[in-house]
C-alpha cells in the first residue's frame, strides 16, 4: 500500500491515518468538517488536499449511521481500489450497501477492537491500536487483493487480525462492549444526585466501573442505534441476573433463617458466576490471563516519583506486569500496586525499602 484516504478524521480516523503516515503511506485526509481534517493533516496524519486519482486504499470512519451512505459515495466516484469501514457493528452497513445494489467485491467491513473515552483528532495516537484486535468480515464477495490491503493496514497499525462472520462480531461487541458501557452508565448515573459525603467515598473500585462512562454520549448514540437488537437481548438477561439478586438481597433481610440461607445462596451464586467469567477475559498481550501479586508502595503526588519506582524496579531486574495508581482523598498522596510475578515480591520489596521506599504490607 502507498496511497490512502481517510475519510472522517476522528480519533480512530486520525489514529489510522497517524500509524501509516509513519510507515511512508501518502494518507489523504478528508472529513464533513474540513477543520478537523485540517486538526489532523496539522498532526501529522497526512495531507488535507484530494489525491489526485484514485488511492490503494479508502478508510470509512464515519459513525455508524453514515457508513454506508459515506462508503457508496466514495465507491460510485471511484476514489480507491479498495473500501472498507472501521465502525463498529459490522452486519447493518453491509447490509446497506447491498440493498443500494453496489459490487462488494472491493469492500470489507472492519473494526478495530480499541478506543479512548475521548474524541476527535486531538485524542488521537499511532500507537491506539498495537497489540489490539482489529477484526476483519470478509464474504466470498470479497477480492483478495482488498483483503490483502487491510490486512497490510491492520499490520501497519501493528494490531493482531481475527476473522469473523459480520452477524457473530455484532453479537459479541455487544457483550464485551456495548453492554458494559451501557451498564458502566447506568452505575454511573446513581452518583448523579448522590450526597457530596458519599461521593468522597470513592474508591478503585467505583473509579473502575464507571471510567468508561465519561465517552461521548452522541458517539454511544449511533453505536446503539446500529446494533439494538442484541444489547437489548443481553441487558434482558443482566435484568434478570438483577432481579434475582435484588431478591436475594431481601431474603437476606428476613428473620426466618431458611429464607436468609436462600439469599446467602443466590449472593454466592452471582460472585460465583462472576468470578467464572472474569477469569475468562484475556490477561496481558491477549495470553490467557495471570496471577499477579501486588507491591503497593505509597508515594506522594509530585513530579518523577512513578519514574523512579520503576527506574528502581528495573535496577532490581524486575518486570512491572501491570500498575494502578489509588489516590488518596483529600491528600496529596497516593498508593501505586505494582503487579509483577510472585516470585519477584521478595526481590522488588527488598529494593524498594533499600531505596528509601514505604511500603504497605
Amino acid at each position: 500500500m502507498r496511497t490512502a484516504l481517510v475519510i472522517g478524521t476522528g480519533l480512530i480516523g486520525t489514529s489510522a491515518a497517524l500509524a501509516l503516515a509513519a510507515r511512508g503511506v501518502v494518507v489523504h485526509l478528508a472529513d464533513h468538517d474540513p477543520e478537523q481534517a485540517r486538526t489532523a493533516a496539522a498532526l501529522g496524519a497526512g495531507t488535507d488536499e484530494p489525491p489526485q486519482g484514485p488511492v490503494d486504499l479508502a478508510i470509512v470512519a464515519a459513525p455508524p449511521a453514515h457508513v454506508a451512505a459515506t462508503l457508496a459515495d466514495a465507491m460510485r466516484r471511484g476514489v480507491a481500489r479498495g473500501y472498507l469501514d472501521v465502525a463498529s457493528v459490522k452486519g447493518g452497513p453491509r447490509r446497506e450497501l447491498e440493498a443500494l445494489g453496489l459490487d462488494l467485491s472491493s469492500y470489507i467491513g472492519t473494526h478495530p477492537m480499541s478506543g479512548r473515552e475521548k474524541s476527535g483528532p486531538l485524542a488521537a495516537t499511532g500507537d491506539l491500536f498495537e497489540g489490539r484486535p482489529w477484526v476483519l468480515t470478509p464474504t466470498r464477495d470479497t477480492d483478495t487483493e482488498v483483503l490483502n490491503l487491510a490486512l497490510e493496514l491492520v499490520s501497519h497499525c501493528r494490531a493482531v487480525p481475527v476473522v469473523m462472520d459480520a452477524d457473530a462480531h455484532d453479537r459479541a461487541v455487544a457483550l464485551v462492549s456495548h453492554m458494559p458501557h451501557l451498564v458502566s452508565s447506568m452505575v454511573a448515573a446513581r452518583l448523579e444526585h448522590a450526597e457530596e459525603a458519599a461521593v468522597r467515598l470513592c474508591g478503585q473500585g467505583i473509579r473502575d466501573v464507571t471510567r468508561i462512562a465519561a465517552s461521548d454520549p452522541r458517539m454511544w448514540i449511533d453505536i446503539l442505534s446500529a446494533n439494538p437488537g442484541p444489547v437489548a437481548d443481553l441487558l434482558a438477561d443482566v435484568s434478570c441476573d438483577l432481579d434475582e439478586t435484588v431478591q436475594a438481597l431481601r431474603s437476606l433481610q428476613s428473620s426466618d433463617e431458611a429464607k436468609r440461607r436462600e439469599g446467602v445462596d443466590g449472593i454466592q451464586d452471582v460472585l460465583r458466576r462472576g468470578n467464572a467469567g472474569q477469569v475468562r477475559v484475556p490477561g496481558k498481550h491477549g495470553s490467557a490471563p495471570r496471577v499477579y501479586e501486588i507491591v503497593a508502595v505509597l508515594i506522594d503526588d509530585q513530579p518523577g516519583q512513578l519514574a523512579r519506582i520503576f527506574a528502581d524496579a528495573g535496577m532490581a531486574g524486575v518486570n512491572i506486569e501491570d500498575v494502578r495508581i489509588e489516590h488518596a482523598t483529600g491528600q496529596q498522596a497516593g498508593l501505586v500496586q505494582l503487579m509483577v510475578e510472585p516470585k519477584a515480591v521478595p526481590v522488588l520489596s527488598a529494593a524498594l525499602r533499600e531505596r528509601g521506599w514505604a511500603l504497605r504490607q
